[in-house]
């Protein structure tokens, strides 16, 4: 354990966001999402996907030269709509300071979790609760 980190935040997890390069991506998913996608795979157990949400977004910056450093998976036949996990994943991003999240298509969606520095699942049982997240930079201190 360590002071200040929220417990969510493994020993993997955090390796791999701290080992992220600006611009890279990090998918989080629910438990139905294909765990082969992906060049590394870290499981949340016990987690579900809005509380791993929250728990990253306090370590994590955003992109903010990117139009969407949030995206998540649309509804198959329905684009326009927004499943309650994904309003609740939107309710985290705003908490947290961020624009809600834009939206990709399901095979967008898969094509980018597959170019991903690492996908997390969680164990969310919500269809559609995954997300992709783009990794911003910290700005220098002023003098």
């Amino acid at each position: 354990m360590l002071i200040g980190l929220d417990p969510l935040l493994t020993p993997d997890l955090l390796h791999a966001l701290a080992s992220m390069g600006h611009g890279d991506t990090i998918v989080l998913v629910d438990a139905n999402y294909p765990g082969t996608r992906g060049r590394r795979t870290l499981d949340l157990a016990g987690v579900d996907v809005v509380q791993a949400l929250a728990a990253v977004l306090r370590v994590l910056p955003l992109d903010s030269f990117v139009p969407a450093p949030a995206q998540t998976m649309q509804v198959v036949g329905d684009p326009t709509a927004e499943p309650p996990v994904v309003a609740a994943m939107n309710a985290a991003l705003r908490a947290a300071g961020h624009q809600p999240a834009a939206t990709l298509e399901r095979h967008a969606f898969y094509a980018a979790a597959e170019q991903a520095y690492a996908v997390v699942r969680t164990r969310e049982r919500r269809f559609y609760g995954n997300i992709v997240l783009t990794k911003g930079v910290i700005p220098p201190e002023a003098p």
